[in-house]
C-alpha cells in the first residue's frame, strides 16, 4: 500500500473495464477494477474460475484479442501505457513489466532451447550481444536454482519436468529485471511440494529485486503464503480488498467468507466441508443488483435491485456489500 502522497506507484490501474463483443452478446469480463501497487508489494487477486482474474492480467499487458474492448487507465511508474502504439507496448513486455503464465508448455516455444528463448528476450530489450545474453540466461537459470544450469540451457521445454519448466519461465520473466511482475496462477499445474518451492522462490526473488507483483490464484492457501494485500474478485468486480491478514482472517463480504469456509483446514477432521451454493453468473447477462445475491445467505431485497454500496471499514480496506461486519473469523 502506498503510504506517502509523493510515492509513485510501480503500477496504478484506474477503472479497468474489458468487454468482449460476440454475435450473441456483449460479455462484461472486467467491470471497473482499480488498484495501486507499491514497489516491492504483492497484490493477490483471488476468486473462482471465470471471475475475470486472468483477463485482467492480460489486459494490463495488452495481450487480449481484437474482439476485446479495453477502457480505463494503466499507469506504469506514472506513464499511461494502454494508449501507447503497439510497437512501444511490445517493448515494455518482458522488460519493464513481465508475466509468468499458468502453463509453461503453452507459453514456451517448443522449437527453441530454453537458453535461446531467454537470450532472445535479453537481446531484444537490452541490445546486448548474443554471447552476453547467453551469459545472462545462464545467470538467471542459476538464480532460480535449476540444477546443472549450463546443461539445461540446451534443453527444449519438453525435456524438462513441470517444476523445472516453471523455474525456466520465471528466469525468462525476470531476465530483464522488470519493475512489475504479473503471475497468472503459476503454481496451479504443480504438485504441492513443488508449488511451495516455487512460491518461496518467487517471494525471495521479489525481495532481492524489489519488484511489485500481481499474483492471480483461486487457492486461499497460496494467497496466504504470497500476499501483502488481497483483492477478492467476483463477476469481474473487486468485492473486497485489504491487507492479507484482514481479508483472510476477518472477511466481510459473504463471497470471501464462503471461499474461506470452503477451504480444508487441519482442525476440520470429521466435519462436513461448507460450500458456496449455485454457480457464478453469466458475464453476458449480469443481474441489475449484486451479482452474488443468488448465492448469498445474507441476501436482502435491496441486493437484487441495485448495486451494493462501496464501504470503507478502515483505511486501506474496501467491501462492496450492504454490511461490513466480519463474517469469517479464525478458528
Amino acid at each position: 500500500m502506498l503510504d506517502a502522497a509523493n510515492t509513485v506507484a510501480a503500477m496504478e490501474v484506474r477503472d479497468l473495464t474489458v468487454r468482449f463483443r460476440t454475435d450473441e452478446a456483449d460479455v462484461a469480463a472486467v467491470n471497473g477494477i482499480s488498484f495501486a501497487l507499491a514497489p516491492g508489494e504483492t497484490l493477490t487477486i483471488l476468486g473462482e474460475s471465470g471471475s475475470g482474474k486472468s483477463v485482467s492480467l492480460k489486459a494490463l499487458m495488452g495481450l487480449l484479442p481484437r474482439q476485446a474492448t479495453i477502457t480505463g487507465k494503466v499507469l506504469l511508474k506514472g506513464t499511461e501505457i494502454l494508449s501507447l502504439p503497439p510497437s512501444q507496448l511490445a517493448k515494455l513486455r518482458g522488460g519493464a513489466v513481465s508475466m509468468i503464465f499458468q502453463e509453461p508448455m503453452a507459453a514456451l516455444d517448443p522449437v527453441y532451447t530454453i537458453g535461446e528463448q531467454i537470450a532472445e528476450t535479453v537481446v531484444q530489450h537490452e541490445g546486448v550481444s548474443h554471447r552476453a545474453a547467453m551469459k545472462r540466461a545462464l545467470e538467471m537459470m542459476e538464480h532460480v536454482r535449476i540444477p546443472s544450469a549450463a546443461r539445461r540451457l540446451k534443453n527444449y521445454p519438453h525435456e524438462m519436468s513441470g517444476g523445472m519448466r516453471q523455474r525456466a519461465m520465471i528466469a525468462l520473466a525476470l531476465a530483464c529485471s522488470p519493475s512489475v511482475l504479473l503471475a497468472d496462477e503459476p503454481t496451479t499445474a504443480l504438485d504441492v511440494t513443488v508449488q511451495i518451492q516455487i512460491l518461496l522462490l518467487l517471494r525471495q526473488l521479489q525481495e532481492e529485486m524489489g519488484m511489485a507483483v500481481v499474483f492471480v490464484t483461486h487457492d486461499v492457501g497460496v494467497a496466504a503464503e504470497i500476499s501483502d494485500r488481497v483483492a477478492v474478485m467476483y463477476a469481474g468486480r473487486f468485492v473486497e480488498t485489504g491487507s492479507a491478514r484482514d481479508v483472510l482472517r476477518s472477511a466481510r463480504h459473504p463471497y470471501t467468507a464462503g471461499l474461506l469456509s470452503s477451504t480444508v483446514q487441519g482442525v476440520m477432521r470429521g466435519k462436513v466441508l461448507e460450500t458456496i451454493p449455485g454457480s457464478p453468473p453469466s458475464l453476458a447477462h449480469l443481474p441489475p443488483g449484486c451479482a452474488f445475491a443468488p448465492r448469498c445467505s445474507h441476501v436482502a431485497p435491496v441486493c437484487v435491485q441495485s448495486q451494493p454500496p462501496v464501504l470503507v471499514p478502515h483505511p486501506g480496506a474496501m467491501v462492496r456489500c450492504i454490511q461490513d461486519k466480519p463474517l469469517h473469523l479464525p478458528v
